[in-house]
Parts: C-alpha cells; sequence; structure tokens
C-alpha cells in the first residue's frame, strides 16, 4: 500500500503543478471565478492523473466508465472546494492547498478501492 501511495504522490506532484499553473492562468488573463477556474483546471489535471495512476500506480487498464467515476469523484471536490472559497472569500493560493491536500488523500482512497479496486 506504501509504494502505490508513493505512486501516486509522485503523479499528483506533477497533476498539481498542472492544476496550479491552470488555476492561475484562468484567473490571471481570464478573469474567472475561482470555482470556475478550479473546476476548468482540474478536468485538464485529472485527465492527466487518471492515465497516469491507472498505468503507472495501478497498473490497471483505464476504461471509460472508470474515468467518468473518476472525473465525477474529483469533480464535484473540485466545485466544493472553489464554491467554499468563493463563499468566505479565500485567496486563491488557500483554495489550491485545500484542494491540493483534500484530493490526494480523498483521490487515493477512491482510486485503490472503488475506480481500481480490482487492479492488482
Amino acid at each position: 500500500m506504501l509504494k502505490l501511495f508513493t505512486r501516486y504522490v509522485s503523479v499528483g506532484v506533477i497533476n498539481t503543478a498542472l492544476h496550479w499553473l491552470c488555476f492561475g492562468a484562468l484567473m490571471h488573463f481570464l478573469g474567472a471565478t475561482q470555482a470556475v477556474a478550479n473546476v476548468i483546471a482540474f478536468c485538464i489535471a485529472v485527465t492527466f492523473s487518471f492515465f497516469a495512476n491507472a498505468k503507472w500506480t495501478f497498473n490497471s487498464q483505464a476504461t471509460s466508465g472508470r474515468y467518468a467515476a473518476f472525473v465525477f469523484f474529483m469533480g464535484i471536490m473540485a466545485a466544493l472546494t472553489g464554491y467554499v472559497a468563493d463563499s468566505i472569500g479565500a485567496p486563491p493560493v488557500v483554495t489550491l492547498i485545500a484542494f491540493s491536500a483534500f484530493s490526494l488523500v480523498a483521490g487515493f482512497i477512491y482510486s485503490k478501492f472503488i475506480v481500481f479496486r480490482d487492479a492488482k
């Protein structure tokens, strides 16, 4: 389990950088709200995360059903994080840190026990 989590974290580092860069660009260049920027950045980053984790972390087949389940779960987390951040007036960096931490732990648990539960 530690080996899987270590691999998941490694993919997560790249995924987080991708998410943060997209989030910042959307807010800075397009004037998006935190909720909108977080969801769009999430869509880009979660696609990378799903395929990288399917192949490298869980050594499992990347199916459309698994992708949909992963995107749905992670999307709900992204939208809720952005909504709460906008509601309380949180600075963008707080939104990014909170989502990154929460999605790392919850995403791993969901991936391991739901999305890729049959992985070897």
